[in-house]
């Protein structure tokens, strides 16, 4: 989970941030209120992300349930021509 590209990109958009305000000491402390706004919505669009994909792999699992599994129609004779064999 940690070398998830998004926890990646979090990490290196946070440290940019962070070093620009630490090099600009006038306007250090907007740099920091924009530093904690990203990280709050980087972390819900991570946590919302994480809930839908969880929300789809339960319906998909409550649809392939449904079907019986899926996937598993058609002919089952094995020649797949249904006549007789040469």
């Amino acid at each position: 989970m940690v070398n998830h590209p998004w926890v990646v990109y979090t990490v290196a958009l946070l440290s940019v941030r962070i070093d620009k305000a630490r090099n600009a000491p006038t306007r250090g402390a907007s740099a920091v209120e924009w530093v904690i706004i990203t990280a709050i919505i980087a972390g819900v669009a991570l946590g919302l992300a994480t809930l839908i994909r969880q929300l789809v792999q339960d319906k998909q699992a409550e649809i392939s349930d449904q079907f019986g599994g899926g996937g598993a129609g058609g002919d089952t004779g094995g020649d797949g021509g249904g006549g007789t064999e040469p």
